[in-house]
């Protein structure tokens, strides 16, 4: 059995623990307790940072506004496909962007020495449109990780913005500074993020593995100046 990890919405102390004795002291005889496990760190943290826990879970199946009013496939659309990661979480960590734009494919990488796995997921999103800011052209990033596109196309960041970057619960919203500029930047373009499977076989997703754990393997690493432990 792979390890588990339990995001704790609502308890005595919110956020993500790794050991269920931890997670269980967190919400045993708390009111209103909402908790939930998962098999990776990151979709523990995107479930956590989800705006509405309890209105998703009661709407079941049905679609939201945001997710019907998605951006019409543009056949002249930028390709971007983007990854990051670290080795341990936190710990150093590097970012893969293959950008397709229809005469020539260009990739791009970078890495930190101290960092998260989704801080640098976001930051490959904000590498792509930085590369493609005044371009004029519609552009679509496609990401296996549900933490960015989920944050961008169901519309959690803005809501996060909207409170002064803070959740629901009141509790601050992570990574908000790399939340920001992608937001700046794609609210200066036609964008829109797909969700791609990780390690599926996509060439494009797989390239940007290599580049992400090569740059986070790097020995000349700078510090992540907005990460805070």
């Amino acid at each position: 059995m792979g390890r588990k990890y339990y995001a704790v919405a609502a308890g005595r102390v919110p956020g993500v623990y790794s050991e269920w004795p931890e997670a269980e002291r967190q919400v045993k005889g708390f009111a209103g307790a909402k908790f939930k496990g998962f098999g990776s760190r990151a979709e523990a943290e995107a479930w956590l940072e989800a705006p509405v826990h309890a209105k998703k879970e009661r709407n079941g199946a049905k679609t939201t506004a945001t997710e019907k009013k998605k951006l019409p496939v543009d056949p002249g659309a930028v390709i971007v496909f983007t990854d990051g990661g670290c080795i341990n979480n936190p710990g150093p960590g590097g970012y893969g962007v293959v950008i397709e734009d229809g005469l020539s494919e260009r990739e791009y990488s970078g890495g930190y020495s101290l960092t998260t796995n989704n801080r640098m997921e976001l930051m490959a999103c904000i590498v792509a449109l930085q590369k493609l800011e005044g371009s004029g052209r519609a552009v679509v990033v496609h990401s296996d990780s549900s933490y960015v596109v989920n944050g961008m196309e169901k519309g959690w960041a803005r809501s996060w913005r909207a409170r002064g970057w803070r959740r629901p619960d009141g509790h601050p919203a992570l990574n908000a500074d790399l939340w920001a500029e992608l937001l700046r930047l794609a609210e200066s373009m036609p964008v829109r993020f797909v969700w791609v499977r990780g390690h599926a076989g996509n060439s494009r997703n797989e390239r940007c593995d290599v580049l992400a754990n090569t740059a986070a393997r790097s020995r000349s690493l700078l510090p992540d100046r907005g990460y805070r432990p």
